[in-house]
């Protein structure tokens, strides 16, 4: 088993700036990727940004140039430093791990990003 915990989220004004972090423990495998996902009230949960222990990253088309993911690998943390935040940024954000050997998926219970115009 994989737990994931967040922390970081909060009330934020338009054009300010957030960063999130995940810690994950327990059985974790050396071939994994790490992500950030979030939903919006009345949306689907959508990815926000991802990145393999490799450093390989993916990021939706609406945080490109404003969000930046990584990791630390021997922590088995990930981060996503939001800058220029925009009221649409609002949403729950979850942390997620896809263990690749087994294709396991795990999720973080969640935390509340806030941007206010």
């Amino acid at each position: 088993q994989v737990q994931l915990v967040e922390s970081g989220g909060g009330l934020v004004q338009a054009g300010g700036s957030l960063r999130l972090s995940c810690a994950a423990s327990g059985s974790i495998s050396s071939l994994n990727v790490m992500g950030w996902y979030r939903q919006a009230p009345g949306k689907q949960r959508e990815l926000v940004a991802s990145i393999t222990r490799g450093g390989s990253t993916n990021y939706a088309d609406s945080v490109k140039d404003r969000f930046t993911i990584s990791r630390d690998n021997a922590k088995n943390t990930v981060y996503l430093q939001m800058n220029s935040l925009k009221p649409e940024d609002t949403a729950v954000y979850y942390c997620n791990l896809i263990q690749f050997v087994t294709n396991d998926r795990y999720w973080g219970q969640g935390t509340q990003v806030t941007v206010s115009s």
